[in-house]
């Protein structure tokens, strides 16, 4: 945290009440403990200087009438009391309060010409040797004050084009990230169409052809077909909206990572899902809480995608013959969800072993809305589950203990999970 010293402080444009209040008591100190010509202040002395302290006090906000009324009372005190140096001083201050705060070197130029002249008249009519005097005290009577005033507007000109450099070179750099984020974007869009959306599109075409050339299939094969086919279809249509959203994140409407589903589809979304996992031969048993039709999108989405990776990952890892429980409930506002199965099938032929980034992604999802996932083996089979809270707390780091899908399992659990 940046601090700010006293003296800095002091000099600060706002605090010139505080600056006049602590001038005011130094002289009223001058004027009771320091030891003078007479024995006492006379009383047009203590009238001058009570004079220089109310206007002083009065008129703080206004350099330039300041010094012009303490510049008349330094004139008066000059002609009527041998001990001038209250009202001496308050013309001085004020001409360091104007050369700070003026616009114009110009004002600061007059202002020291006028308290000059105010100086001299104490030396009209003395010797010349007198006069010479009265000249060379004019450097601590207007030469301090325009100096310090100088150096105390040249550093505070100083701090502010730092500060606007700072500021100046902060929205740089969000420039410089901001486009190089919209290149990476770009870059992913392109490779997401030219790509993955091209293979996919082939895929979802040759099935559709194959679906109308060969027409004495197995009902059953004719049912894996469709579902091929509207699985490669749906796809094709979320890889659309992802390269719109990479592309130009602030032409679709809601968060980018939010418009795949709204929060109403959920439970059909999860429905489709299971259905496509139980087509692929898993045994699914689902117990969904009605409530989560009115979840938020942001957990929403989480929820809907944790259950499509957790159910892939059954039927890759368990085996297609496994059963799995899915259930999804909402308990104070949190979100309990949680997948297990018995673990007891095989793994497919032609699943690759090792090197899978499935739980990562769904730890990383889970932990970004402040829960964390808990993924292992049991007795049966294997756990996945989370809790997903109301109001996303700070990330939480994995719990101790548990164990991630991608690390080798050990002998009889499923297989680890394939990039």
């Amino acid at each position: 945290m940046t601090t700010v010293s006293w003296p800095g402080r002091l000099f600060d444009m706002r605090d010139t009440l505080v600056r006049m209040a602590l001038l005011d008591l130094a002289g009223l100190g001058y004027l009771l403990f320091v030891p003078h010509s007479a024995s006492t202040p006379t009383t047009t002395q203590w009238i001058l200087a009570v004079l220089a302290f109310t206007v002083g006090l009065a008129v703080h906000r206004w350099p330039v009438v300041n010094l012009l009324t303490q510049a008349a009372l330094l004139t008066v005190a000059i002609r009527l009391v041998d001990d001038f140096t209250i009202n001496q001083v308050g013309a001085s201050w004020a001409l360091l309060e104007i050369t700070m705060r003026a616009r114009r070197s110009r004002t600061i130029w007059l202002s020291a010409a006028l308290l000059v002249v105010v100086d001299l008249t104490d030396s009209v009519g003395d010797p010349v040797g007198q006069v010479a005097s009265g000249v060379v005290g004019l450097a601590l009577e207007v030469g301090v004050p325009v100096l310090l005033g100088l150096v105390i507007r040249t550093n505070r000109e100083l701090s502010r084009q730092a500060v606007e450099r700072a500021v100046a070179e902060q929205r740089q750099h969000e420039s410089e990230s901001r486009a190089a984020r919209a290149d990476e974007r770009s870059a992913i869009a392109r490779e997401l169409h030219d790509v993955v959306a091209h293979h996919v599109a082939s895929m979802v075409l040759r099935v559709g052809v194959a679906r109308h050339v060969l027409t004495d299939l197995d009902p059953r094969v004719g049912e894996v077909f469709d579902d091929v086919h509207g699985t490669g279809t749906s796809a094709l249509a979320e890889l659309r909206r992802l390269v719109a959203v990479l592309r130009n994140p602030d032409g679709v409407r809601g968060d980018a990572a939010l418009t795949a589903i709204e929060p109403s589809a959920l439970p059909a979304a999860i429905g489709a899902s299971i259905d496509r996992a139980r087509q692929a031969g898993v045994t699914v048993e689902a117990d969904l809480d009605p409530a989560i039709g009115s979840l938020d999108a942001v957990r929403g989405m989480a929820v809907l995608r944790l259950t499509q990776e957790a159910l892939t990952n059954v039927a890759k890892h368990a085996g297609t013959s496994a059963l799995a429980h899915l259930v999804v409930a909402v308990r104070d506002g949190s979100v309990h969800w949680e997948i297990t199965d018995n673990g007891r099938g095989g793994v497919p032929a032609g699943v690759p072993a090792g090197g899978g980034h499935g739980i990562t992604g769904m730890r990383e999802r889970v932990e970004v809305l402040g829960g964390r996932l808990e993924a292992g083996p049991t007795d049966t089979g294997w756990r996945v589950r989370t809790v997903l809270p109301a109001v996303a707390a700070a990330p939480a780091d994995p719990p101790a203990g548990s164990v991630p899908r991608d690390r080798e399992a050990p002998a009889g659990s499923p297989a680890p999970e394939p990039a």
